[in-house]
């Protein structure tokens, strides 16, 4: 333990923590590690991973907002020491602060004077650290995507579940002034049912989740390889693994994971769909092959609607690709009468049904009139800290529920959800079948 002795301020529990294997079993009650934070207390929050996401918009964001909310770091966790030691000295250099450093969570999450956590580790990782951090009494602002495995999102549900704390995951559209007014607007009847939605998100980028230069610098001996692999195969160090993860299956499911997770997510808050009703998909690794198993270009249809009335529903066409950048990240909404669209916030009558057409069939014309959504990117913000606009509203959204208790934006039913649909996606590529999902035994189904 590298603990730094300034910041020790109240006893630890004195005695073994308790690891992730088992962690059904490990009976926490939420009473016993409740942590009850006053309305004018001051929230110490803990660092799980000290990623590249973590420095580039989490901490800058929680940092817009930790004064007026009272919110202050105090440790950071991370199997690699040298992002422990950097971790330390940008908090340090950025905050003012010096923070506890730990090897690994099992330290951490037994400390009496943490009250929440930020999670940021890689993807597979989410979902049983995040259990483990509610069973030990704190809240948790978790990173997407929730779970890469059915078995790991039903442990995070039922933890938080259990345990009644709060879990934010990081789907920052749902704290977006434009996505918001746009779950209004079609919650409202006034957009008509939805029939269609066209998602892209297309880069065309060698380098993307490429860290080819760390991958030479990193050295076993200085992480905790059986740790990071958790409850995956057991396999041999490789440093793409740990770095690189994003690139490959069992860590990662790529696109859909890093990308999907984020689009899907605002069809079923939209609607109030839990998950499709089936899924094909197919893709490749068709440009950059350069060892990776996760694929470059990817498209999955997927059909929504209510399981008991298939008369009713409506189909998402999501397509993401690596090798040509053309039409970069969209998603467009469209009903019979026009067309949503959340890269320019607006809303039309594209695509709707005209006088003409109608006419023809003795029906009236179904137009939509025309009006702008809230932009997100302008949202005022109260220091220039260099996070983006939505990860600042949706930071703050998880303080303010930590204090008032009250459910986030993007809760574990939300994570759980937009898991669901990955894996059901995941798994429809790798098979080439139809997946489906069984509600009752929460389970997919391979057609």
């Amino acid at each position: 333990m590298e603990n730094n002795p300034q910041h020790s301020r109240r006893d630890f529990i004195k005695k073994a923590s308790v690891g992730l294997v088992g962690l059904s079993a490990m009976g926490f009650s939420a009473k016993s590690y409740a942590r009850i934070v006053g309305s004018n207390d001051r929230v110490r929050v803990g660092i799980v991973g000290f990623s590249n996401r973590f420095r580039s918009s989490l901490f800058p964001c929680f940092m817009e907002h930790a004064k007026a909310q009272n919110f202050e770091f105090v440790a950071v966790s991370d199997l690699w020491n040298r992002r422990r030691d950097e971790a330390y000295a940008y908090v340090k250099q950025k905050a003012g602060m010096e923070i506890a450093k730990y090897r690994n969570n099992d330290e951490l999450f037994p400390r009496k004077d943490v009250d929440a956590v930020i999670i940021s580790t890689a993807d597979f990782q989410h979902a049983l650290i995040a259990a483990d951090a509610v069973r030990h009494g704190m809240d948790v602002y978790v990173e997407k995507p929730l779970a890469e495995t059915l078995e790991d999102a039903k442990i995070v549900r039922k933890a938080v579940e259990e345990t009644g704390k709060i879990l934010q995951v990081g789907s920052q559209r749902r704290s977006a002034p434009n996505y918001i007014a746009a779950n209004e607007f079609i919650r409202s009847g006034k957009f008509g049912d939805i029939k269609m939605v066209d998602m892209t998100w297309n880069v065309n980028q060698p380098g993307r989740w490429r860290l080819p230069q760390l991958t030479k610098e990193i050295r076993e001996q200085d992480t905790d390889w059986a740790r990071f692999l958790m409850n995956r195969p057991k396999v041999a160090w490789n440093p793409r693994y740990y770095l690189e993860y994003r690139l490959f299956w069992p860590y990662s499911s790529g696109i859909f994971g890093q990308w999907m997770a984020h689009q899907i997510d605002t069809v079923h808050w939209f609607t109030g769909l839990a998950h499709p009703r089936s899924v094909v998909a197919n893709g490749g690794i068709y440009q950059w092959n350069d060892g990776r198993t996760n694929p470059d270009t990817l498209t999955a249809v997927m059909d929504y609607g209510p399981e008991n009335d298939k008369s009713k529903g409506f189909q998402v066409l999501y397509s993401s690709r690596f090798t040509n950048s053309a039409g970069d990240v969209k998603e467009l909404y469209f009903s019979n009468s026009g067309s949503l669209n959340l890269d320019t916030n607006e809303v039309n009558s594209l695509g709707g049904l005209s006088q003409k057409a109608a006419a023809e069939m003795g029906m009236q014309a179904n137009l939509l009139d025309p009006f702008t959504l809230p932009n997100a990117t302008r949202m005022e913000t109260s220091a220039n800290t260099g996070g983006d606009p939505m990860t600042s509203l949706h930071m703050l959204n998880w303080m303010e529920c930590v204090r008032n208790r009250k459910t986030p934006n993007a809760d574990v039913i939300a994570g759980y959800n937009h898991s669901v649909a990955n894996i059901m996606g995941r798994l429809a590529y790798e098979t080439g079948k139809r997946i489906s999902f069984d509600d009752k035994k929460q389970d997919v189904i391979i057609s």
